[in-house]
């Protein structure tokens, strides 16, 4: 799969934030974070990008973030999961039938990106989702990630409303695209969104699958 290199220049401004993160926090990842879970994997689940203080600082998506503390066991319990998560990359959780990344590999200032930078890592959604040969359904986290698959993928964002709980048919590649507000610490802790909200859309995806091939 293409995957952004260590030092990826495509963005400046994101450039000059890992560049100034590396001297702030030289024990940190600081690199553009890839993908977690196996290539065969039938559910994607797509966020925005690294936080500072979770992906930027493990490599892993989500991890060491308040967002993965509901996410990755929520997934495990739906089956999606093996091990403990332990919000370290050598926790020994793995991921099952399942693959997370984002839809901008690089840590933003002020956990916002544009959408220069949303285009400019399009490449690598792209070689992402024509690697996975099994994938069946999207699990997009947040309006961002779910704009970025539809400009990805050619559909027009009007026609495709993002609303929690939504479920999308995306025809012309034989994907559904299920939403969800993101698991972000703010969404949480304002009521925007809840642990039952959260797993009724993975209850939902699971129940569409099926049991693990």
């Amino acid at each position: 799969m293409l995957c952004p290199e260590k030092n990826c220049p495509l963005c400046p401004r994101l450039v000059a934030f890992r560049t100034d993160n590396r001297q702030k926090f030289p024990s940190f990842y600081n690199a553009p974070v890839p993908p977690f879970g196996p290539a065969d994997a039938r559910l994607l689940i797509l966020g925005m990008a690294p936080g500072l203080k979770g992906a930027n600082q493990t490599g892993r998506p989500f991890t060491n973030d308040y967002a993965g503390d509901l996410l990755y066991p929520v997934l495990k319990k739906y089956g999606f999961a093996t091990g403990n998560y332990g919000k370290r990359a050598d926790d020994g959780y793995r991921l099952v039938d399942a693959r997370v990344t984002n839809s901008v590999r690089c840590v933003p200032p002020q956990n916002k990106v544009v959408a220069e930078e949303v285009n400019n890592c399009r490449r690598f959604l792209v070689s992402e989702l024509e690697a996975l040969d099994n994938l069946k359904i999207i699990l997009a986290l947040g309006g961002v990630a779910h704009n970025a698959l539809l400009g990805t993928l050619g559909y027009p964002k009007s026609a495709f409303k993002f609303a929690h709980g939504a479920r999308h048919l995306l025809p012309r590649h034989n994907l559904v695209l299920f939403n969800s507000y993101h698991t972000s610490r703010y969404n949480v802790n304002t009521g925007v969104l809840t642990a039952e909200m959260f797993e009724n859309v993975i209850r939902q995806i699971r129940e569409e699958l099926g049991d693990k091939a």
